[in-house]
């Protein structure tokens, strides 16, 4: 049995997709299972020891992704798929899992894309407070009634195996940046590819200072996506003015592949950020998490993982345009974002840091 698995576009939702792919491993040993992906999430699946081949789907745009597409569709139909599962629902995995002719093709009942899948999977419209894993976990039931139970963090938790060049590459970074053996590493990612999770700067800057003034053996490793490494910048150079003889404390690190983080985090004391990508690769190792929470909720996005790892997600509460779809700030001040102040986020991180691991 072949068994093809496509889940495109963003980072923590292929994170998402991780204990199902264990789960299917378990329930069918001998099968051969491949996964789809597109390449800026590639590496949290290409080490994973369930699976037997990734395929990398080139991220192209017009005339080229039609092109790329044709002739992918030709490939996954001459690999005779046995069943296909799409984990995304995206009009373009929809139309590559049909393109597979797998005599079984698993999806959700988006309208207008029911007809390319043999077995259709019910999901609400609305930002139910259910966790993604969940809902993820809905289409194996779909595939075979043994895997309807639903899933259990402290068995199926989500996962990202080390690359072992990637924890050579940052013990070299972290010499790099004078970070010795006995340091404390506190990660904190300052970014999010979605402008609706970005936790103000200021507030950053400020939950940085305050954590390097904790203790001098602590170092703050202030990261970002590519993209946003001016505003990270910002917010090292306002943390470092406002630490004073701390400075040195404070530590720009920029340029990190995905392996090195998932690397780097083995080694830290505490990972904060807000629910974006670089969390969930968080979620998949041991590091005590403070996550940040504005337009989502904690329910359908914390770290899924064994209660015995510490985790806090910090959130503003109720508020009425709480969660949603965003696309638009309807008050127009991001309160769900504002109002989540930095002594809230520091206490929050000093408890995790006082906890014995």
């Amino acid at each position: 049995m072949t068994i093809l698995l496509a889940r495109l576009r963003l980072i923590g939702d292929v994170v998402f997709t991780t204990p199902v792919i264990r789960a299917l491993r378990r329930r069918f040993p001998p099968a051969r299972l491949v996964y789809l992906v597109e390449p800026a999430a590639a590496p949290v699946v290409l080490h994973n020891p369930c699976l037997d081949e990734v395929i990398t789907v080139p991220h192209t745009r017009g005339w080229q992704r039609l092109h790329d597409d044709v002739r992918l569709a030709r490939t996954l139909r001459s690999r005779g798929f046995d069943i296909a599962i799409d984990l995304h629902g995206g009009p373009r995995s929809a139309w590559l899992t049909w393109a597979s002719r797998a005599p079984v093709r698993v999806g959700y009942d988006i309208p207008g894309r029911q007809w390319m899948y043999t077995r259709v999977v019910h999901r609400p419209r609305e930002l139910r407070p259910r966790h993604s894993v969940e809902n993820q976990w809905d289409l194996l039931a779909a595939v075979d009634r043994s895997l309807a139970p639903p899933p259990d963090p402290e068995i199926d938790r989500v996962e990202m195996p080390v690359d072992p060049a990637a924890v050579i590459s940052i013990a070299e970074r972290l010499r790099q940046w004078d970070v010795d053996a006995a340091a404390r590493v506190i990660v904190l990612h300052v970014s999010a590819g979605n402008p609706f999770r970005r936790w103000p700067e200021s507030s950053f800057a400020e939950l940085a200072c305050d954590l390097a003034a904790g203790g001098a053996d602590r170092r703050l490793l202030v990261t970002s996506g590519p993209s946003d490494h001016e505003a990270a910048l910002r917010v090292v150079t306002e943390a470092r003015r406002r630490s004073g003889s701390g400075a040195a404390r404070i530590v720009d690190a920029e340029g990190l592949t995905l392996a090195e983080l998932r690397a780097l985090l083995d080694r830290a004391a505490l990972f904060v950020g807000g629910d974006s990508g670089p969390l969930h690769i968080a979620a998949t190792s041991d590091v005590p998490v403070v996550g940040l929470y504005g337009p989502t909720l904690p329910a359908r996005s914390a770290p899924w993982r064994p209660s015995r790892l510490a985790t806090v997600s910090v959130d503003v509460g109720v508020l009425p345009c709480r969660p949603c779809e965003q696309r638009v700030c309807v008050p127009g001040d991001f309160r769900c974002l504002t109002g989540i102040g930095p002594a809230t986020v520091r206490d929050a991180a000093e408890r995790l840091l006082e906890m014995p691991r």
